[in-house]
């Protein structure tokens, strides 16, 4: 192995963990934006909270995601994986920062999915793309491929709104004559909710990282061929929780108070909802957007208490968003590995 080897993949562990960094304070706010807004907890109570809760995430989940990810490019060579690796961190970092400046609650495995895409394309073509269309349309149960995790980064905030929307029904009619003190114990009970939301968090996002840095160690030597060991894992949750420590003020706004009013019932429902549908998405190996999870779900409370007091405008605006996530990450990643490729 030749040292500049080495440095690149020291270079790509870095901008692997850097887009973690990103992802921990673009999608923190996601994670506590409900529990602040109706008052159960102070911002730093709640910031605090997700960062512990999605560390131990992060150390005690499995590979499965990670594997997913892992899987989705075939390159051969060491030095053209590195390059594409580290030109697909760099594009979604880069969508990162651009949503989170505007407040945008854009998808930061969308700009994974799209920057790994657009660095692949113009290193060596779609053909070392796993796009999994026979699996998608075939009697196959193995989540692989581009188009399966696309498929579940789409039904997941959809599923998210559904099972929010029959809490937030079950509950009208459950507490229609509930007296007005009982708000203080479901901002109780949110403390229990928001841990399990954030330990959800960190056990899928984290893995999406983790499975970069597994396959720029599988084109060196330092791999010992298991994806996801306890020292990348600890690493990358290190990296998440650091983040989540500064949150996303912008993008909390946003979720928090942008698109409905929150009550404590309301982010009550929106916790067991997105918390439940990204657990569940962690032990099927689907990379999904925790932040698509808990926007759904806040829609979902909102649809089924006030459908017109729903801010559905921004609704628009962040579906706009997570449209053009992919191809624009992709595009920036691809210009990365082309100017790399002149570089090198």
């Amino acid at each position: 192995m030749t040292i500049s080897t080495i440095e690149m993949l020291t270079i790509v562990c870095l901008a692997a963990l850097i887009f973690t960094f990103t992802n921990g304070f673009h999608d923190a706010s996601s994670v506590v934006a409900t529990f602040i807004s109706c008052r159960a907890a102070t911002p730093l109570q709640a910031i605090l909270l997700a960062a512990i809760c999605s560390f131990a995430g992060a150390l005690t989940s499995g590979s499965a995601v990670a594997n997913t990810v892992s899987a989705i490019v075939t390159i051969p060579t060491e030095t053209a994986l590195l390059n594409v690796l580290l030109a697909a961190m760099i594009g979604a970092v880069a969508w990162n920062f651009v949503t989170w400046k505007f407040g945008f609650p854009s998808s930061s495995t969308h700009a994974l999915i799209g920057g790994l895409v657009g660095a692949v394309w113009i290193a060596r073509g779609s053909n070392y793309i796993l796009w999994g269309w026979s699996e998608l349309i075939g009697p196959s149960h193995q989540l692989m491929g581009i188009s399966k995790i696309v498929l579940l980064l789409i039904l997941s905030p959809i599923l998210g709104f559904i099972v929010a929307f029959i809490l937030q029904k079950i509950a009208n009619i459950a507490l229609r004559n509930a007296k007005f003190s009982l708000n203080s114990r479901i901002k109780r009970i949110q403390w229990v909710l928001a841990g399990v939301l954030a330990y959800s968090f960190g056990a899928n996002d984290t893995q999406k990282t983790v499975g970069i840095i597994s396959l720029a160690l599988a084109s060196t030597s330092y791999s010992s061929g298991q994806v996801g060991s306890i020292w990348v894992k600890g690493l990358v949750g290190a990296a998440m929780f650091a983040g989540m420590l500064l949150g996303g003020w912008p993008i909390m706004k946003t979720i928090g108070r942008g698109i409905y009013t929150i009550r404590p019932i309301h982010s009550l429902n929106s916790q067991l909802s997105s918390g439940g549908c990204v657990a569940l998405a962690t032990a099927l190996g689907a990379p999904v957007s925790t932040t698509h999870v808990v926007v759904g779900s806040v829609a979902g409370v909102g649809g089924a208490d006030e459908f017109r007091m729903v801010n559905w405008k921004i609704g628009k605006e962040i579906i706009i968003a997570w449209c053009i996530t992919i191809p624009a990450s992709a595009i920036v990643a691809a210009m990365v590995f082309y100017m790399l490729r002149l570089m090198g």
